[in-house]
C-alpha cells in the first residue's frame, strides 16, 4: 500500500552536479537502490540513517524519489499534477517547471518520518520549495513554524516552506502527513 507523498516544486532542471549529489546521498542512506533512469530512483531506505527508530523493526523502508518535468521524464505526470494549481508565482516566488517527489510506498508512522526528513535531506541537495498536504485542522499549528511561506486554502490545505518548516513540521506534536 502506498504511504505519504511530499514534492519539491522547482524553478528548473536539476543540474548534473546536483543530480550526482542527490544520487550519492540516496545510495548512501539506503540498503537497495535501483535508479532506473536518471533521476528515478527505486530504493529502500534504512530509518535509522535519518535519525527515525523504526518501531516496525524494519530494516528498511520502500520509497520511490522521481524527478519529473520537461526533458526529464514523468513529463505527463508533472503536467497533470501541476494542472489544477493556482499560479504559483505569487505564492512560492516562482512557476515551477519540475520537481522532485518524495513517495513512502508503506503508511506507518514510520514512513510519515522517514518521508519528511527525506524530503528535507533532499531539499538541502536540490533547494526548492516543499509542498505539503495539510488538513485544515492543522493550519493553525503549521503557521506557527519556521521556514513557511504560504498556506492556501481548502479542505485539504497546502503548506509551502523550506526544509527548515519540514523539519519542525516532522517534531510538532501534531504531525502527520496527508496520504
Amino acid at each position: 500500500m502506498a504511504g505519504p507523498v511530499l514534492g519539491v516544486e522547482l524553478p528548473g532542471p536539476l543540474s548534473d552536479e546536483r543530480l550526482e549529489r542527490l544520487r550519492r546521498m540516496l545510495s548512501h542512506i539506503s540498503d537497495r537502490f535501483v535508479e532506473e533512469r536518471p533521476g528515478h530512483f527505486d530504493l529502500s531506505v534504512v530509518a535509522e540513517s535519518l535519525g527515525v527508530v523504526d518501531s516496525d523493526q524494519e530494516r528498511s523502508r520502500p520509497f520511490l524519489v522521481i524527478t519529473a518535468g520537461p526533458g526529464v521524464g514523468d513529463e505527463e505526470t508533472f503536467e497533470a499534477e501541476h494542472a489544477d494549481l493556482p499560479n504559483l508565482e505569487p505564492v512560492i516566488g516562482f512557476t515551477p517547471t519540475h520537481d522532485v517527489s518524495i513517495i513512502a510506498m508503506c503508511n506507518g508512522r514510520v514512513d510519515h518520518m522517514v518521508t519528511a526528513l527525506l524530503t528535507a535531506e533532499v531539499m538541502a541537495l536540490v533547494g526548492g520549495v516543499v509542498s505539503i498536504e495539510i488538513h485544515h485542522w492543522q493550519a493553525p499549528a503549521i503557521r506557527d513554524l519556521p521556514g513557511l511561506i504560504a498556506i492556501t486554502p481548502g479542505p485539504v490545505c497546502t503548506a509551502y516552506g523550506t526544509s527548515e518548516l519540514v523539519r519542525a513540521w516532522v517534531a510538532h506534536p501534531n504531525f502527520q502527513l496527508v496520504k
